[in-house]
């Protein structure tokens, strides 16, 4: 029996580092999750450990090419975003892999203020509210400004999808969609770097821009590798391979991103001032987005209900949702329920706890996917990532769009899978599939 062909992506998200195996029809075959452990900048600031992680991503290419049991076809990349690698002339890392969550200098961002944003439009040209270090583009300013002999090393700075993709194939790019992620990097308007950019050339350190659909070669082997989608842009592609009508994701995870392709009105001062913003898809096409750190904020609470209640950390993955604490929470004062989540008063429960907590994490969802959605068309509204598969969640959030047909998809994989899908005549003979994921509704 022949062995099957299939394509590997490497999936790269802040806690979990995955590697998956989709053969030709798109079913996963395999997939290896690993943890990595973190390290410290300079600054003592926990961060991505870049050795491990690379090291963990070429052995993990080594071993499917000593694989008998399958045929590998291609390789993809799909990674969070909002980081950079600065590499130098013999193209090795020269810094660490800065976290987007590190404070950023007041000082700085005042003087880049002053130089750069006088009449304050800068927020809406780039897509991008003022974010410290998750606008990446900071990342590499600060070290022009602060390290100049950092600085002056680096060769060129690859997004972090970029960064793996070159780790297989040597070869360096930037694609649309990392650069397109609240980077404060790219002009909205003209489509283009930023004034600032060039000013301050920094559009020297970047790889020339290639498409989402682009794939260079590795060299050893001939196998097609993709030059890799930030995550969230990645997570829309199989959505919208199958559904034509116009739709809403909320893609969860430790952030839950709310991303609609087909509100395509300006980004107004209000909407940015909450955090909505704007991606660009591998076409290189604006999508409207709003964010929320829920997933981060999620796994807080739950610790800490964990260690009140003396109990399993992901023991709430057993709740049944309770329609009279719904109800009872769904009528409740907002700073009741903030208390709750915050952990400075539970409830005499610990289920009665987890529903006051979901309800207020559910109140701020709902603003943040309203951003998202505006006064378009959209009718249809899925979710998938981990709270796709929390049951609470999905009944609250029915609660609070009942106009939608609500869905939780089951497509765990979505970024991975999209990764896969947005090079496929690179590699695959077959029609790409009509259907792709189960979807569940879910009604209020």
């Amino acid at each position: 029996m022949q062995a099957p062909e299939v394509i590997a992506v490497f999936d790269i998200g802040r806690t979990n580092k995955k590697r998956l195996l989709f053969n030709s029809r798109y079913q996963l075959l395999e997939e290896q999750n690993v943890q990595l452990p973190e390290t410290r900048d300079e600054d003592g600031f926990l961060s991505e450990d870049l050795p491990l992680l690379s090291e963990w991503v070429l052995k993990s290419f080594d071993e499917i090419l000593l694989r008998k049991d399958i045929q590998l076809k291609a390789v993809n990349i799909s990674a969070y975003g909002a980081s950079l690698v600065h590499l130098d002339e013999a193209l090795h890392p020269v810094a660490p892999l800065y976290n987007y969550l590190k404070p950023f200098p007041p000082e700085l961002q005042e003087a880049f203020n002053r130089d750069h944003d006088a009449g304050g439009l800068l927020a809406k040209q780039t897509a991008s509210p003022e974010l410290g270090h998750l606008n990446s583009g900071m990342q590499l300013y600060r070290l022009k400004k602060q390290q100049p002999g950092l600085f002056g090393k680096i060769r060129v700075s690859l997004h972090l999808p970029q960064y793996i993709s070159f780790l297989i194939s040597g070869f360096c790019a930037s694609d649309l969609t990392s650069i397109g992620c609240h980077t404060r990097l790219w002009d909205f308007e003209k489509m283009d770097y930023h004034a600032w950019v060039y000013r301050e050339g920094l559009q020297d350190k970047f790889a020339p821009i290639h498409s989402g659909d682009f794939v260079t070669v590795q060299k050893q082997t001939g196998i097609p590798v993709g030059i890799g989608l930030h995550d969230s842009s990645a997570a829309l592609i199989p959505y919208q391979s199958v559904f034509p009508e116009p739709f809403v994701l909320l893609s969860t995870g430790t952030w839950s991103i709310s991303l609609n392709p087909f509100n395509h009105s300006p980004l107004t001062e209000a909407e940015l001032k909450q955090d909505c913003l704007c991606y660009l898809s591998f076409q290189g096409k604006p999508v409207k987005a709003s964010r929320l750190f829920a997933g981060h904020d999620h796994e807080l609470f739950v610790k800490k209900l964990a260690a009140h209640f003396q109990c399993r950390e992901d023991r709430y993955l057993a709740l049944d949702p309770d329609p009279q604490m719904i109800e009872r929470w769904a009528r409740a004062g907002e700073e009741e329920m903030a208390t709750v989540f915050s952990g400075a008063g539970f409830l005499n429960t610990y289920e009665a706890s987890y529903h006051a907590g979901m309800a207020y994490l559910l109140r701020l969802q709902k603003r943040s996917t309203e951003l998202a959605l505006g006064n378009g068309p959209v009718k249809n509204m899925f979710v998938d990532g981990g709270f796709s598969r929390n049951r609470i969640f999905m009944r609250l959030m029915a609660l609070h769009f009942p106009q939608m047909e609500l869905y939780a998809a089951s497509l765990a994989q979505a970024s991975a899978l999209g990764a896969a899908l947005s090079i496929h005549h690179h590699w695959n003979k077959e029609n790409r599939p009509a259907a792709l994921p189960e979807l569940k509704r879910y009604t209020a």
